[in-house]
């Protein structure tokens, strides 16, 4: 039986790649992702073979991972950060079972990007927190911003994935005046862009500012809750240990 792993090998630095990941993309006989994906990857494992494809082809990829992995003893399918969010593990399984592939199916963790701009920002995520992607590719824009409410009236940290792009300008204003109507103007926001790459990025703004700064889809935004203050040029939502121990 062939065995097809999901790996997430992190932001796209070997510094952030999980040991397991590393292992598993070294063992397989051949590695298959996104263009982009590949491109981070092949001068980390120069000697493996590699199959890309192009943005929008992500269900082509995963039946050409599950018909490779019924001929292969071992293929890995990357996903950057984490391979179950955002990522590629639930399209896998599904076309697998659709198939009825007669694979054994592997998935391996790594770093989000939320985790890796949390750290590059400081401690924003120490309390209950929402990650919404502002993709509407295949959510539709009106349940996207019902969530981000949601999260405005539950007082969430909330991480925004995909915040801008050339179809989609408006969608982060949108969830900014959203927000606003539950939190302060100056509630801290921090902005990394290209986490954990050579050409990353970060900055603090706040949520009254959040309209008219640079973004882009590789851009991670982290908007505070009512909690999260500014420290030394970090962003810090407490967690509450101090109350408990006074």
């Amino acid at each position: 039986m062939g065995r097809l792993t999901v790996v997430g090998f992190g932001p796209g630095g070997y510094e952030d790649m999980t040991n397991r990941a590393v292992k598993v993309i070294e063992e397989a006989e051949m590695v298959i992702g996104y263009t982009t994906y590949v491109e981070l990857l092949k001068p980390l494992f120069p000697e493996k073979e590699y199959i890309a494809t192009p943005m929008m082809q992500e269900i082509k990829r995963c039946e050409m991972a599950v018909e490779l992995a019924g001929q292969y003893d071992h293929i890995a399918m990357v996903s950057s950060g984490d391979s179950g969010i955002y990522g590629m593990a639930g399209i896998v399984m599904e076309v697998a079972q659709k198939k009825h592939a007669d694979i054994e199916i592997q998935v391996v963790p790594g770093i989000t990007a939320a985790s890796a701009a949390a750290a590059i920002l400081g401690a924003p995520l120490m309390h209950d927190f929402s990650v919404i992607s502002l993709s509407d590719l295949m959510t539709p824009l009106e349940l996207i911003l019902k969530r981000i409410e949601c999260a405005g009236m539950a007082d969430m940290v909330t991480c925004l994935y995909n915040p801008k792009s050339k179809k989609r300008k408006t969608y982060v204003e949108q969830a900014a005046d959203i927000l606003l109507r539950y939190r302060n103007s100056q509630t801290p926001v921090g902005v990394v862009r290209h986490a954990g790459r050579p050409e990353e990025s970060s900055y603090l703004t706040t949520l009254g500012e959040l309209k008219d700064m640079p973004l882009d889809m590789f851009c991670v935004v982290i908007i505070g809750n009512s909690s999260t203050y500014i420290l030394d040029g970090k962003m810090i939502t407490p967690r509450g240990y101090e109350k408990k121990y006074e």
